[in-house]
This record gives C-alpha cells, structure tokens and sequence, in this order.
C-alpha cells in the first residue's frame, strides 16, 4: 500500500474521499487483485495514516460502489478492478445471456483483425500457447479445462488489439463470457460451420493478416450463434 498520506485540514468527507481514493490506485495498480482480500482494518489504519471511521467509511463506500465486498467472519475482498468494471459487474447481473454474447462477440470482432496488426511477439506466444492448452483441454472432454483455456485464449486476443479501453472492458465482461462459454459448449458440434475458426484465428494473427483475422472472427461469431440455436432447440 502506498505511503500515508501528508495530514490534511480538510473536512471528514475530504479525507475519507482521499482514502477512497488511494483504496481505488491500490485496486487499479493491481497491488490489491481480484479475489483479494484486503488488509485488515488495523492494518490500513497504519499504513493510510488516517483514522478507524475513515477507513470504516472509505470501505463502505466501495463496497456500495461494488469495487470491494464485505464477507462477515472473512474480511473484505476486492470484488472488480476499477468503477467501470463495478458497473458493468451491476449491470450484467441483471442482463440476458444473448445481449452479452452479442457484446461479446462484437468485442472479440474488433479485437481479432487489430491484434493482427498490433501483436508483439509476447502476445503471440500467450495466443498460441492458449490456443494449444485450448485444443488439449478439448480433446480431454475437461469441459472446466475447456473453458478456462477458451477464455485464456480470447483474451490473449483482445489484449493484443493495442486498445487498452477494449481490453478493459472485455475483463469487466470476464465472468460473463466464461459462463456463456460453459452454456454453450455442450451444444457446440465440430461440424458447425466456424469450428475451426480459432485455429483460422490464431494463424492469421500469426501471419499479421487482418483481413483473415475478421472472417476467423466472423465464422466464430456464426458458430457461436448456431450454437445459441440448438440451446433453443434443445428448450435449455
């Protein structure tokens, strides 16, 4: 955590939206991740240099916010990674799988062509190592394996797209895109059309094409909608 704080003459509220504050830088840095549960209220009394209500207050604050969570018996923990990434997390539990497979997919639509430009050769190997961690999850029938490797994947993607604003807004949609992915894989069939579209999509990111890049995507978007289909089909 950083240093405390110089004292300051102003007002309570001041303060505890200072303390907010570098609550907050603590959680964007990613000193304090995800999952995280944050030191105990003694502990962040002495290194903010402030008082017990302050930090009491600043905590409550963000955990109305939803950047941390109270869990009685067990701390607090972080629970999103910036105030984007709150309200997004607000709002998707109140969204229908469909509306938030169609940002996804148009997220990962963009990303694709634009990490074949941008890519470094790091992102490349996080790519493809994902893209064979995915291929062997799949051919273990590990359906957890299976979706954490699919989601490694994609984001390795966005996150090469050069565009920080996209990547953070796909990880305000993390959770969300990893269970439409566990909904959706027991109706995902290798001969729909697009199955092969990730091994399309790493290939053309590898050969910095984004024009194939984008009709990777798109075949993986037709895939994906196909498999929503069968789910109706299926009553799920």
């Amino acid at each position: 955590m950083p240093g405390a704080a110089p004292p300051t003459n102003g007002a309570g509220a001041t303060l505890v939206q200072r303390t907010i504050g570098r609550i907050e830088r603590a959680i964007e840095s990613g000193e304090w991740a995800v999952g995280d549960r944050i030191p105990a209220e003694g502990q962040l009394v002495e290194a903010l240099g402030v008082g017990r209500n302050t930090v009491r207050e600043a905590v409550r604050a963000l955990c109305h916010t939803g950047l941390l969570e109270a869990r009685r018996g067990d701390g607090t923990y972080v629970r999103a990674a910036s105030d984007l990434n709150a309200a997004l997390q607000r709002r998707l539990r109140r969204a229908e799988l469909k509306h938030i497979l169609q940002v996804r997919l148009a997220i990962e639509r963009e990303a694709a062509p634009a990490a074949a430009v941008h890519r470094g050769e790091d992102d490349l190997a996080r790519i493809l190592s994902a893209f064979l961690a995915r291929r062997r999850a799949d051919e273990s029938g590990d359906p957890v394996a299976y979706v954490d490797r699919d989601l490694e994947f994609h984001r390795a993607i966005v996150a090469a797209s050069g565009n920080p604003l996209m990547a953070e807004l796909y990880e305000s949609l993390i959770e969300s895109v990893r269970d439409s992915i566990a909904s959706l894989r027991p109706s995902w069939a290798p001969e729909l059309p697009g199955a092969c579209a990730h091994e399309d999509l790493a290939d053309a990111i590898a050969r910095r094409d984004p024009e194939a890049a984008t009709k990777a995507a798109w075949a993986h978007t037709r895939t994906v909608e196909d498999a929503m289909e069968r789910m109706k089909e299926d009553g799920a």
